[in-house]
């Protein structure tokens, strides 16, 4: 046989890279809930304070409006990963791969010993009892993982701090504490017995990711001019020689590739849902083709780069039409985002309509609700912006610490007839303007309140 030299492999496997990633996906999910800046986190939704922080500032319930550019960012990024390097988000990086590969390659089969990582196919005996104690041993190491796992993830709704504060006393918080349970419940079930079925059945992923491809995607992918068709149109494998290994009839059909999937696939079959590329299936043709002096059959690759004989094409339609949508909600994340209010407030009637004092003056009662939601305490004040004949009275300046809310009975009132209809009730609206004394250009917001003035009748002769 020519060229039977073992070729030089110059990368480490991708299977050495995943797991480099994983560690870092991980540490980074533990940690970015405890990083703080100015006393905000960089990502939390907290509906318990009703606020969201994101990159160190905090946006109160009102200013929720950002959180559908952050939904469109999330989506038009997979979608954007999945058209260039395939299902790079579920091999990579996706929390179920990850929690999978640590219990089935870290736990079972280097700590315990009951599988081997280059055949994912074949379960353990566990009619033994030394496997079946294995397991139990097992499915408890990776429950207390789950357990983290769970907390971690109500760190981005329930920050650290507070978190713990509420373990202290289980008993004033058992929704937090079912949740949490619950969640490890989940990660147990699906990491120990569903498994790689939620790839394939469940994750909705898997049934879009077709539609993202075209011929310049990046994917795991079988040369069937190097290797031959094992397989027919029809899917049903086909009589296969491996004599002599020649061009076009180069698969040994070892079926490395094959007993190394995790999703339990032949990549050779072609593109298939169930693939996750995780490339296990390229490290291990790699390895075997290389004894051979020949490159992998299986290839992280584009179908016209290995098909069509012709470059992956990174910029493409596709690609620019992500980059162009993804720049432009960026941008309006930022210019949104820079907009924050560092000043909240609400106006709400009181139920009594208006007040008639002597000389016909007219009162109205307001409830105003101020939040400071800067980092700082700042002095508001109030005024009229558009009529001059109603005024403020009983209000006095006050300064609100930050974050604080505050409730003030807010009296309008006017000593000039308004209106003279002796049929009805008249609605005046006026712009009240409330501001921080000492930033009032920069913390202001505008409101509208509905001034109510009687009709003439009622009015003192």
């Amino acid at each position: 046989m020519e060229n039977s030299q073992p070729v030089e492999t110059k990368q480490s496997p991708y299977r050495i890279k995943r797991y480099y990633m994983y560690l870092v996906v991980s540490i980074m999910s533990l940690v970015i809930p405890f990083i703080r800046i100015d006393g905000n986190h960089i990502f939390l939704l907290s509906f318990d304070k009703k606020q969201l922080h994101l990159m160190g500032v905090a946006f109160d319930m009102q200013e929720l409006y950002l959180m559908p550019f952050l939904l469109m960012l999330l989506f038009l990024g997979i979608f954007a990963v999945t058209a260039i390097g395939g299902r790079a988000w579920c091999g990579w990086a996706c929390p179920q791969t990850i929690f999978r590969v640590i219990y089935r390659d870290l736990i079972e089969s280097k700590l315990l010993g009951l599988r081997r990582i280059k055949n994912k196919q074949k379960e353990p005996d566990y009619s033994k009892p030394q496997n079946a104690s294995k397991k139990i041993i097992g499915i408890l190491i990776w429950s207390v993982l789950a357990f983290i796992a769970a907390a971690d993830f109500m760190w981005y709704f329930v920050p650290p701090e507070d978190f713990f504060a509420y373990l202290q006393d289980p008993t004033e918080h058992m929704f937090l504490i079912i949740i949490v349970v619950s969640i490890a419940g989940f990660l147990i079930y699906d990491v120990v017995r569903l498994k790689e079925d939620f790839c394939v059945y469940i994750c909705p992923y898997s049934r879009v990711q077709s539609v993202l491809y075209d011929n310049d995607t990046v994917q795991a992918i079988y040369s069937t001019k190097r290797g031959g068709n094992i397989y027919n149109e029809h899917k049903e494998k086909v009589v296969f020689k491996t004599d002599d290994l020649q061009e076009g009839n180069e698969c040994t059909t070892c079926e490395a590739c094959v007993t190394v999937c995790p999703t339990h696939i032949d990549i050779r079959k072609g593109l298939q849902l169930e693939c996750i590329n995780c490339l296990e299936c390229v490290d291990a043709c790699t390895k075997v083709m290389g004894k051979l002096g020949r490159p992998s059959l299986v290839q992280w690759s584009s179908t016209n780069e290995i098909v069509n004989d012709t470059p992956t094409k990174v910029v493409r339609k596709s690609t620019i039409m992500y980059t162009a949508a993804l720049v432009i909600i960026l941008g309006l994340l930022f210019i949104m985002g820079g907009e924050k209010e560092h000043m909240l407030l609400n106006v709400n009637k009181t139920t009594q309509l208006y007040k008639i004092k002597e000389d016909n003056k007219v009162s109205n009662n307001f409830l105003f609700l101020f939040q400071n939601t800067d980092s700082k305490e700042h002095k508001y004040a109030l005024e009229i912006i558009d009529n001059d004949d109603i005024y403020i009275e009983r209000f006095k300046p006050f300064t609100l610490s930050p974050k604080k809310l505050a409730k003030k009975v807010v009296i309008l009132s006017t000593d000039t007839m308004l209106v003279n209809d002796s049929t009805k009730d008249t609605p005046i609206t006026v712009t009240v303007r409330a501001y921080a004394i000492d930033e009032p250009e920069k913390i202001q917001v505008f409101r509208k309140a509905v001034f109510i003035y009687p009709r003439a009748d009622k009015l003192n002769k």
